[in-house]
């Protein structure tokens, strides 16, 4: 990683909170978690936790990406709500915008996927020992001028750089990518993805549970 420089802390505004999880959005530059020294000390679970002491983080969103992040409020619910995840009951969906004009408008990518362990923290399709890996996309919208598509982006499963790696693999990196995104890297000053939609069955009470956090690209 180059030189961490994450966005001013300007203090926490949550879309929800309740006794139970904590839902952020989370803004491009700031580390999930605390990465390895500490110059990498600030991230989101710790100004999360300078609040709500007992917020423990069940997902990560790449440092690049921004959107929807959600944290359990003690031990119990961090088990039942990484359960949901392990067992694939949460609905996430992304706002991307890609290089070139992607056809066809729907489709999916089933790639697998392991570590570059050479060029970590790279990512890689690898037919023989890599992990299933599937995304399922939607064009939405298109720059005939600009030569880019919107897309919608849901991650079947939840691979590291999963939806950075497939959209490269299709010829379509995401603009702002500066691992996977060749000279699509220079065409945004970020990397334009965004965990815009969290859906999920609350553990507890029942209650079907929706989260929306409009990208801000």
């Amino acid at each position: 990683m180059t030189t961490y420089l994450p966005p001013a802390n300007t203090g926490l505004t949550p879309i929800f909170v309740d006794d139970t999880l904590i839902v952020i959005d989370k803004p491009a530059g700031l580390l999930s978690v605390p990465g390895r020294g500490a110059d990498k000390a600030d991230c989101l679970a710790s100004r999360v936790q300078a609040i709500f002491p007992d917020a423990l983080i069940v997902h990560r969103l790449d440092m690049s990406t921004s959107g929807l992040l959600m944290l359990a409020r003690g031990e119990e619910m961090h088990r039942q709500l990484s359960r949901l995840f392990r067992e694939r009951l949460v609905d996430k969906r992304y706002l991307a915008v890609v290089d070139g004009i992607l056809d066809p408008e729907t489709g999916e990518v089933d790639l697998p996927l392991i570590c570059d362990w050479p060029n970590r923290p790279r990512q890689k399709v690898d037919f023989a020992v890599g992990k299933r890996s599937l995304t399922k996309f939607r064009r939405l919208d298109i720059d005939q001028a600009g030569g880019t598509s919107r897309v919608e982006l849901e991650p079947v499963t939840g691979r590291s750089h999963q939806l950075r790696v497939h959209m490269a693999a299709l010829g379509h990196p995401i603009l702002g990518d500066d691992l996977y995104g060749g000279d699509a890297e220079k065409k945004a000053d970020r990397l334009l993805l965004h965990a815009m939609d969290l859906a999920f069955v609350h553990p507890q009470s029942g209650e079907a549970l929706q989260f929306h956090a409009a990208p801000p690209f």
